[in-house]
């Protein structure tokens, strides 16, 4: 299988792995990812004409650009590892898309040679007068996601039967929206029956799901996983960071943490890692799949102040001071040692609220380019994450049975009073009883933020605990967050 340069200026398949040039260097870390592919593939005990199977579950940017990667890195090691990505069949390319693509394609003069000489060329031009219809997981065997059209990615194996991508899989990348999380994890479930070895999962949502029954708890994608397949909780991880799919593709540096148990966080941090992607190693996987789903809530919101305020640097820098403030509040609620916000987390808070599709939508709800009734997905962006987490991070929050002490007031309240910004949010994305210029009220207020992260004892223990592991609860709420 061909591997095609990231889409950075001077990068093109000419140049060997990871973008280097022919020679001593390029040997160099051919030589080293041939170690790391090895000393993987010993720990987890895979015998020799035994390759590793790493499968990807959902093709939305992410999910396909993490592949692409690791396609790019180890796809030339073929007897050692075998690559592929699921995704569904049938899903059309709108006639604009397939415009666009064919646009880039032409712009592009290592892609074109490449289709050409795969006969693939033919089938953009026709794509693009209209005479047929191009599909999702067609264009993806080429190296084309449907929610980042602009960036070519190597060429990757695609296989649109879930039981065949995952039935021997030795690892499985869950690039899925969190609200489908749980639908296709029961199905996989039933395939892994008969398995006598578990394998690992590296989870790349970011969300939660609220139940109330027995108690108002939350719901990690990692546990749902865990419930829905039997899979070792020891071998189920969160991956999470600063990640705008594209631009991590294209090169620009960037860095991750896997977060999950020892045994197999720091082999799996070693394998990820490369020159431009650095992914360093965390215990902590409740902070951090919190934390990854409620950056989506208050990017919405970042895109909304940015947007009414003109780009004030002024007043996009308070809503950040107020909505980092929520947002460690409300992971210290559900989180019993909470890490700080700081590198990677940080990082990934950041880039989504000054750029991301939830950001996006924040802006263009705010100049009425789009409207609420348009729904949650648009063609080219992909589901915006943010809109049903706003709802279950709001319904969990507001529940009688659930008290905190307010800094100021000196009485027992409701988390919820603690956050204006979510509150406003929920108003005019879920109740729609608000104008958009609510969400300047929503972190306009005179309440020190710095009370939300002093507050002793925050920590709600009810929160993440369930009395018996019901694989299928009665959610309130399903939220679904994935980086862009």
């Amino acid at each position: 299988m061909e591997g095609v340069g990231a889409g950075g200026a001077g990068v093109d398949s000419e140049h060997g792995l990871n973008g280097y040039a022919n020679g001593v260097q390029g040997e160099d870390v051919k030589a080293k990812d041939e170690m790391r592919l090895r000393e993987l593939r010993e720990l987890m005990g895979k015998a020799e004409g035994d390759p590793l199977r790493v499968v990807g579950v959902g093709a939305g940017a992410w999910g396909s650009v993490f592949i692409a990667m690791l396609q790019d890195t180890y796809g030339s090691f073929r007897d050692a590892i075998q690559l592929r990505l699921w995704r569904r069949g049938g899903k059309e390319v709108d006639r604009q898309s397939a415009e666009q693509l064919f646009e880039v394609i032409n712009s592009r003069e290592d892609v074109l040679r490449r289709l050409i000489r795969k006969c693939a060329y033919l089938k953009y031009v026709e794509g693009r007068l209209g005479e047929r219809t191009l599909y999702a997981d067609e264009i993806l065997r080429d190296g084309f996601c449907v929610n980042m059209i602009d960036t070519p990615l190597c060429p990757v194996k695609v296989v649109t039967n879930l039981q065949e991508a995952v039935w021997d899989a030795d690892i499985v990348v869950a690039g899925l929206p969190s609200t489908e999380i749980r639908r296709v994890f029961k199905d996989i479930g039933r395939y892994w029956r008969e398995r006598r070895t578990m394998p690992i999962i590296i989870s790349l949502a970011k969300g939660v799901e609220t139940a109330l029954e027995p108690h108002p708890h939350i719901l990690t994608p990692t546990q749902m996983i865990v419930d829905m397949t039997g899979v070792p909780s020891e071998n189920v991880l969160y991956l999470g960071g600063p990640n705008i799919a594209s631009e991590v593709y294209n090169k620009e540096y960037a860095n991750a943490r896997i977060c999950g148990s020892e045994k197999w966080r720091k082999p799996l941090a070693n394998f990820l890692r490369q020159p431009h992607f650095i992914v360093w190693d965390n215990p902590d996987i409740v902070t951090h799949e919190v934390m990854g789903g409620l950056k989506n809530v208050y990017a919405i919101g970042a895109g909304m102040v940015g947007s009414l305020t003109n780009e004030s640097a002024t007043s996009k820098a308070v809503y950040f001071s107020h909505s980092t403030s929520e947002m460690i509040y409300i992971t210290r609620l559900l989180a019993e040692n909470p890490g700080p916000l700081a590198g990677p987390l940080l990082a990934d808070t950041y880039v989504t609220l000054l750029k991301g599709r939830n950001a996006w939508y924040g802006g263009k709800l705010a100049t009425g380019e789009i409207t609420i009734e348009m729904g949650d997905t648009f063609s080219g962006t992909g589901t915006i994450q943010g809109i049903s987490a706003v709802e279950a991070f709001y319904e969990l929050l507001r529940q009688p049975s659930l008290s905190v002490m307010h800094p100021e007031l000196g009485k027992q309240v409701r988390p919820i009073e603690l956050c204006p910004i979510l509150r406003a949010l929920y108003k005019i994305l879920i109740q729609k009883s608000a104008p958009i210029s609510a969400i300047v009220e929503g972190y306009m207020t005179e309440f020190d933020p710095r009370h939300l992260v002093e507050l002793d004892r925050a920590f709600i223990p009810q929160l993440l605990r369930r009395e018996e592991v019901d694989p299928e609860p009665k959610l309130l709420h399903n939220l679904s967050s994935l980086s862009v």
